[in-house]
């Protein structure tokens, strides 16, 4: 009982994992993803086919008194239901968590929110909406500028991996318990989640200026935790520079760590070897804290007669942690990412082959094969008489209803 893309991201993790998913979807419209931001007239969007692999479609009404029965007859025989609808919905159409245990005590209802409980947990929560509530948008953004959001979709997609985790972690307590469990993953709380690191700075905050932030020693921190730019959340000086090529290509750049154990290899890479004589202002991480603008400056006049591989190659053996901003296409067309089956190409009966993301979770024993995503209803007459175990009879009146 999902759509959009946070239910979709759990559910499409546990096929990948072998479990059967049976995506319910609405007769003749299905999940809205099927038509926002089509590429090809008249075929499912990428949106959709990208967070639906290795599933089955039916469609169902259970609005209708057949149809009611049929998901009824479904919750009965699957493991597990999971929905990111609007707070209330499933409950509208008769199946609270209440009448769901009695149909089957066993059945794992597992539910994204956008809020846990208190003053919004009635709020309709977006993508963008998580990451600003979350603390994500307060936090990310120049220094002097707005919040900003990430195109890591840490809301939704982050918030269906949480999801995934608690309906596995509900199985296995239900092969000790014997009985299903309620499972709730509010976007907000994922976001937080995700923005630990902010969390414990603020409350470093109350003890003095946080000294790996860009504002000291020049600037003043208030009483909340500041943008910081491409500062490290992890208390090691890094930034991102500019490389060979930059004028014409807005992913020429590296990040770059200021790693105090690296620092020495660093030094003699670009060619400051002075800045290691202990006389030298900058020897020590505490006499470079207040002059860190001044020593990514004269590390991007290093990188920048070089481009961001380059970089990379000489920078990687001496153990100073660097990374290339690698733009999508570079990333699509990136070879061992192929190899490995984090971006795979799928074909489609409609739209053709098409590259989408493959399970980032590797598993020795256990590896995932992505298949399609399913046409609309693709499954349903095998789902109702297989699952359901419906006559052809009972699926022709069902149809004819409006049921499916």
């Amino acid at each position: 009982m999902t759509h959009v893309q946070s239910g979709p991201t759990c559910t499409q993790l546990l096929a990948w994992f072998g479990a059967d998913v049976i995506k319910v979807e609405r007769p003749g419209v299905g999940d809205a993803t099927r038509g926002q931001l089509r590429d090809i007239p008249d075929v499912d969007s990428l949106y959709f086919t990208m967070l639906n692999h290795n599933k089955r479609s039916v469609t169902l009404n259970p609005k209708t008194e057949k149809g009611k029965a049929i998901f009824t007859k479904l919750i009965e025989e699957c493991d597990v239901m999971v929905e990111n609808f609007a707070p209330g919905a499933i409950d509208r159409m008769g199946f609270p968590w209440e009448r769901i245990q009695e149909i089957n005590p066993r059945m794992i209802y597992a539910s994204v929110k956008g809020f846990g409980p208190g003053p919004y947990e009635d709020c309709k929560v977006y993508e963008n909406v998580a990451q600003c509530t979350g603390g994500a948008a307060s936090t990310t953004g120049e220094l002097d500028g707005f919040p900003m959001v990430t195109g890591a979709q840490i809301g939704d997609s982050g918030t269906g991996l949480n999801l995934a985790l608690g309906i596995v972690t509900a199985l296995f307590h239900r092969e000790k318990s014997g009985r299903g469990q309620r499972v709730t993953c509010a976007m907000q709380d994922g976001v937080l989640n995700l923005c630990r690191v902010k969390l414990r700075d603020q409350q470093r905050l109350a003890h003095g200026p946080l000294k790996e932030y860009p504002q000291y020693p020049n600037g003043s921190f208030g009483a909340a935790v500041p943008r910081a730019g491409n500062a490290s959340g992890g208390g090691q000086p890094g930034w991102i520079v500019r490389c060979k090529g930059w004028e014409e290509d807005p992913d020429s750049y590296i990040y770059v760590i200021t790693q105090a154990a690296a620092f020495a290899g660093l030094a003699k890479a670009i060619g400051h070897e002075e800045w290691l004589d202990e006389t030298h202002e900058w020897s020590t991480p505490e006499g470079r804290l207040p002059h860190l603008d001044q020593v990514f400056a004269e590390i991007e006049k290093w990188t920048m007669t070089k481009n961001k591989f380059d970089v990379m190659e000489i920078l990687n053996p001496l153990n100073v942690p660097c990374g290339p901003i690698l733009s999508m296409k570079e990333l699509a067309e990136e070879p061992s990412l192929r190899a490995t089956g984090t971006v795979v190409e799928v074909d489609h009966p409609e739209r053709g082959p098409y590259l989408t993301v493959g399970n980032p979770v590797k598993l020795s024993d256990s590896p995932s094969e992505v298949t399609r995503s399913p046409l609309l209803g693709e499954h349903t007459d095998e789902i109702l008489s297989g699952v359901c175990g419906m006559s052809a009879d009972e699926i022709e009146a069902a149809k004819a209803e409006g049921a499916v």
